[in-house]
C-alpha cells in the first residue's frame, strides 16, 4: 500500500474489462477510484471470452470468487479444422498441456460472469462507480471529466478505459478519430445445452473443447462456456454492413448460405440458431504516445490498442494493462513520481500490446486464406505435424511454439516486479527536501 503523501485520485473513465482491471489493481495499490461509465447498468449481455494464462493468473491474484471458476469451462483439447471438416492439428490434455507450461489455465468464460466478478471485487475494495454519466469533456489543467449530466469527476490522473470509440481519445488527439473497418465482421452466437436435441452435438457442449474451422475468406471458432451449459459460436465473414453502422440485426438465413458446404458439424449447430445479430470488426492505428505531456492521463486497452477476436487477446491484454497500471502506481513514494511512472507503464506495454495487435491479423491471413497454393502449402504445415510435436512457426498461434510461450507465457506481476528492481532510482529515491536552517 502506498503511503498517504503518494494516494492518488484516480478517475477511470469506462468500466469494460480494462477500466474494472485497473480500478481493482489501483485499489489493491492503495489508492482512491472513481469509476465513470456511460450505460445505465453494467447489462447482462455479452457471449464467450477465451481467458488465457497470461491474463488467468491476474484473475487469481486478485482474488476473485469461486463463483466465477465454476462457471469457467476449461477446454482439454483444442482441434483446426479445414472448413469442409478435415482435421489440419489436433492438441488432446490441451488443459494440463497449458497448466504444466504456464502454471495457469487457459479458460473459456461468458463475459458477463468474468465483468460481475470484476465488478463485485472492485466494490470490495472501495471503488465507486458513476453508471449513466456519458463523458462530454475532459480538462487537463484540473484534470477533471464532465458528463452530459453536469457532473464533474476531478483526480489527480485520468485513465482512458473508453474503448474503441474512445471520447478521451479524442480529446488527447484533439480531433475526431473514428476506427477503420476491417472488411470483416463477426455473428456472435451463444447456444444452450439444454435446447440440443442432436446427442453428438449436445456432447461437444457438455465436454469443454475448442475448434476452429479455416475457410476461404472466413473462419469460424466455438467452444463451451458456463461449466458446458452454454456453446459459444463466433464466425468471421466478409463485412456486409452499411457504412456507418457497427451493429445490426443479421438474416439467419444469410448466415447458414455463407456456410454452405463447410464442416456438416458446424452446419448442424447452425440450425438451433434462431436470431443473430452482425458486429462490424473495426480497428485503430497505432498511437505515437499512451500518456498525455501533462501525465494526468493515460491509455489502456482498445482506447489505445483495440484487438480484432483473431487471436481472443483483446480482453487479456486489457487485463494486462490494468494490473501492470495498477501494480506500478502500488510502488509510489510520492506524486512527484507519477509523470515517469506513466512513461515506464507506456513503455512496458506499448511495444506488447502493438505486437499482439501485428499477431492477430496475421493470424487472420492464415485462418482465411483462399483455396490454392498458398493455402496448400498451409495445411502441408499443419498435416506435417499432426499427431507430433510441433516446431517451428505453426498456422495456429494457439499451439505455435513461436508464438504461444511469449503470448501465454507473460506474467504481468513479475513484469512489474523487474521494472521496479531495474528503476530503483525512480522508486527507492526520496524527495528532496530543502533544510529550513541551510544557509544559502
Amino acid at each position: 500500500m502506498v503511503p498517504e503523501e503518494a494516494r492518488l485520485h484516480i478517475v477511470v473513465v469506462g468500466a469494460g474489462l480494462s477500466g474494472i482491471a485497473a480500478a481493482i489493481s489501483a485499489a489493491l495499490s492503495g489508492h482512491s477510484v472513481d469509476v465513470v461509465e456511460q450505460a445505465k447498468e453494467l447489462a447482462e449481455v455479452g457471449a464467450g471470452l477465451q481467458i488465457t494464462p497470461n491474463a488467468s493468473r491476474l484473475l487469481k491474484y486478485w482474488k476473485l470468487p469461486d463463483s466465477l471458476w465454476e462457471s469457467a469451462a476449461e477446454p482439454t483439447k483444442v482441434t483446426v479444422h479445414r472448413y469442409s471438416g478435415e482435421i489440419l492439428a489436433h492438441e488432446s490434455s490441451f488443459d494440463k498441456n497449458i497448466r504444466a507450461k504456464y502454471n495457469a489455465s487457459f479458460v473459456d468464460l461468458h463475459r458477463v460472469d468474468l465483468q460481475k466478478a470484476l465488478f463485485a471485487r472492485a466494490k470490495d475494495l472501495g471503488v465507486t462507480f458513476h453508471l449513466n454519466e456519458k463523458v462530454e469533456n475532459l480538462d487537463f489543467e484540473k484534470v477533471t471529466v464532465s458528463t452530459a449530466t453536469g457532473n464533474h469527476y476531478t483526480g489527480d490522473l485520468i485513465i482512458a478505459a473508453d474503448g474503441l470509440w474512445s471520447r478521451c481519445r479524442e480529446a488527447f488527439m484533439g480531433h475526431k478519430d473514428e476506427p477503420i473497418p476491417t472488411g470483416d465482421l463477426a455473428y456472435r452466437i451463444v447456444l444452450k445445452a439444454d435446447q440440443i436435441s442432436d446427442p453428438d452435438l449436445k456432447s461437444l457442449v457438455e465436454n469443454p473443447e475448442v475448434h476452429f474451422w479455416a475457410g476461404p475468406g472466413a473462419h469460424a471458432v466455438a467452444y463451451s462456456i458456463r461449466g458446458g451449459q452454454m456453446f459459444n459460436i463466433v464466425l468471421l465473414v466478409p463485412d456486409n454492413l452499411p457504412p456507418g453502422v457497427s451493429r445490426q440485426a443479421g438474416s439467419v438465413d444469410e448466415m447458414r448460405e455463407l456456410f454452405v458446404g463447410w464442416d456438416p458439424i458446424l452446419i448442424r449447430f447452425l440450425t438451433y440458431v434462431d436470431s443473430v445479430d452482425k458486429w462490424k470488426l473495426m480497428h485503430h492505428g497505432e498511437m505515437e504516445n499512451w500518456v498525455n505531456d501533462a501525465s494526468n492521463l493515460v491509455f489502456i486497452g482498445d482506447s489505445c490498442h483495440p484487438m480484432l477476436p483473431y487471436l481472443a487477446q483483446g480482453a487479456n491484454s486489457s487485463l494486462e494493462d490494468g494490473a501492470v497500471l495498477g501494480l506500478l502506481l502500488g510502488h509510489m513514494t510520492n506524486k512527484a513520481q507519477l509523470p515517469r511512472i506513466l512513461r515506464l507503464y507506456e513503455s512496458l506495454r506499448k511495444s506488447r500490446g502493438e505486437a499482439i495487435v501485428r499477431e492477430t491479423f496475421k493470424q487472420r491471413h492464415d485462418f482465411h486464406m483462399p483455396n490454392g497454393e498458398e493455402q496448400e502449402k498451409r495445411d502441408q504445415i499443419f498435416l506435417s505435424q499432426l499427431g507430433t510435436e510441433i516446431k517451428g512457426a505453426f498456422p495456429s498461434r494457439w499451439t505455435c511454439p513461436e508464438v504461444q510461450p511469449w503470448l501465454y507465457g507473460y506474467d504481468a506481476i513479475k513484469e512489474v516486479e523487474t521494472a521496479v528492481a531495474r528503476n530503483k532510482e525512480l522508486f527507492f529515491t526520496k524527495p528532496q527536501r530543502r533544510n529550513c536552517c541551510q544557509i544559502l
